[in-house]
């Protein structure tokens, strides 16, 4: 009985040593333009007073043959607010991405929106920074 269950074992444990077959991935890269062209893809905002919201607008055109459809905005945090253009931007045509950041805490930020298109395989990062400071220190927005 316990020659079977060591032999058992033994096969067993030699069905784990097996090497899986190593498969090959070959990935193709698109070397086709963007159809999206930013008019900036980053935006400094300088500096900006504690505890007051600030809007910035990204804008963008749509150069290709084809409509674009923004189908998802989202901000790198619950700091930043976004909206867009929901309706199809037609070939030639323009659209905007806003992002509000909320200016709560003193000091230098970064922040980033990734933008869903049907025009590109993967999402846009657009860039937010600028400095907050203090509302006492007499910055005017």
């Amino acid at each position: 009985m316990i020659k079977i269950s060591m032999l058992a074992l033994t096969l067993g444990l030699m069905s784990f040593s097996a090497i899986a077959p190593v498969k090959s991935v070959v990935s193709k890269v698109s070397t086709v333009a963007s159809s999206i062209v930013w008019n900036s893809e980053t935006i400094d905002v300088g500096q900006i007073p504690q505890n007051t919201p600030k809007p910035i607008v990204f804008e963008f055109k749509n150069t290709g043959k084809t409509t674009v459809i923004v189908t998802n905005v989202q901000g790198s945090c619950g700091c930043t607010a976004t909206d867009y253009t929901k309706t199809p931007i037609a070939p030639g045509k323009s659209g905007t991405i806003k992002a509000t950041y909320n200016a709560v805490n003193v000091g230098a930020f970064a922040k980033t929106v990734s933008v869903t298109t049907n025009a590109e395989t993967t999402p846009k990062t657009l860039t937010i920074k600028g400095t907050v400071v203090a509302a006492s220190n007499g910055v005017k927005s």
